[in-house]
């Protein structure tokens, strides 16, 4: 399934250390980095949803909001995540070709 090749690219990406996860750390990442991609739990707290819509717009990231927090999490290997930011242009760029697949 290709929902499940996403979240495999997104735990290489985790093993690779090319993620950011946890509200603070990619509020931080989202004004000194530029993160390639950012995904927001479908479950998470409906305000923080929409922060991170509008900074991601802001700074031209895309965002997917498709996955609940406990798949997010799973994916990078802790309990429950709401926002995790992907940092690497190569792994963004094959998720993107999945999302892509997808539609």
């Amino acid at each position: 399934m290709l929902q499940n090749r996403i979240l495999n690219l997104l735990g290489l990406a985790c093993r690779a250390r090319k993620i950011i996860s946890g509200d603070k750390p990619v509020l931080q990442s989202l004004q000194n980095q530029r993160p390639r991609l950012v995904f927001i739990a479908a479950d998470g707290n409906r305000d923080k949803q929409d922060k991170y819509r509008y900074i991601c717009e802001q700074q031209h990231v895309p965002v997917i909001d498709m996955y609940t927090k406990m798949e997010l999490g799973s994916a990078v290997g802790k309990k429950e995540h709401i926002v995790v930011a992907l940092l690497d242009e190569g792994f963004a760029a094959a998720i993107l070709k999945v999302l892509k697949e997808m539609k």
